[in-house]
């Protein structure tokens, strides 16, 4: 299958009522992690990139096309998805690298810049094959995963309300909805409350895709209420990174004062990151076993 659109990767989840996982790479090694875990569960990831990511990179070209020939090569169908794209400008250069699917966060701003700066990127990308993700309401937090001390809490007053998520999905032509209901970004303080009641309402009003940024500190039945409420994609990037880092400071404290070569804690890293991102494409697409724990 290899690369496909959001919108293509998105509308058998969207009919059956399940997600996909959005996981943020940040090197090689990782991609390949997402990619083997999609492949080994017979289903389909998205892979996330922040553009200052690749722009940090010592050769961004060659790490974007290495990337591309990575996902090209699986066997499973993949999204390379511009994770927070901060600018009309921003989303153009990812649609020129060969992303298939970017987002445009212009959730900070007033809701006519928004749609405004929106309906121009859906424009250009849709002229180029490209699908788009947007977001109303505001995930508020620390983006990329960086971890604040003491950790956040969401401001329900941010929420994204249905007249929006009507208005906002009609005026753009976005292919995916990001919405506010209860999450922040990075590390969070105590347990999220979603608010599924206006999820229900934002899916029954709304024909598109929706999008869950910012899972950090939810259960897997809080992953799964969201999804039988109406989520078709979940971002997933700090439980993924702290649960790595976890696992490698857990190895090596066992090996002792024993010599380790850096390839054993490489690699016992990298598998960990295969079996968590193996455990929440299962998690996301509310299999039969999983399912029947909720009922």
């Amino acid at each position: 299958m290899s690369l496909v659109t959001l919108k293509e990767l998105l509308a058998e989840p969207l009919e059956v009522h399940s997600a996909v996982g959005g996981f943020v790479t940040f090197d090689y090694a990782s991609t390949e992690a997402i990619i083997k875990a999609a492949e080994h569960t017979g289903g389909k990831a998205i892979i996330m990139i922040p553009w200052g990511l690749a722009a940090g990179q010592n050769k961004p070209e060659e790490y974007l096309r290495n990337t591309l020939s990575m996902i090209r090569n699986s066997s499973a169908p993949i999204t390379l998805h511009l994770d927070h794209g901060a600018s009309f400008e921003e989303c153009m250069r990812a649609i020129h690298s060969g992303f298939s699917s970017v987002m445009y966060d212009g959730s900070s701003l007033p809701m006519e810049e928004n749609i405004a700066n929106t309906k121009k990127v859906v424009e250009a990308a849709h002229a180029c094959g490209v699908s788009v993700e947007g977001e109303i309401g505001h995930v508020g937090g620390a983006e990329a995963g960086a971890l604040v001390e003491g950790g956040l809490t969401a401001d329900s007053s941010l929420y994204t309300t249905v007249e929006e998520a009507v208005s906002f999905a009609e005026a753009t032509g976005v292919d995916a909805l990001a919405v506010a209901v209860g999450t922040v970004h990075g590390i969070v303080r105590g347990t999220p409350k979603l608010d599924l009641e206006r999820l229900s309402a934002i899916r029954a009003a709304v024909k598109i895709p929706l999008v869950l940024h910012g899972g950090s500190g939810l259960t897997d039945e809080a992953f799964q209420s969201a999804v039988k409420h109406g989520i078709n994609k979940i971002n997933y990037f700090t439980e993924m990174s702290l649960a790595t880092s976890a696992a490698v400071r857990e190895f090596v404290r066992h090996c002792g004062e024993q010599p380790v070569h850096m390839m054993d804690i490489t690699n016992h890293a990298y598998h960990k990151l295969e079996q968590l991102i193996e455990k929440q494409i299962r998690l996301f697409r509310l299999e039969e076993k999983l399912q029947q724990n909720l009922e």
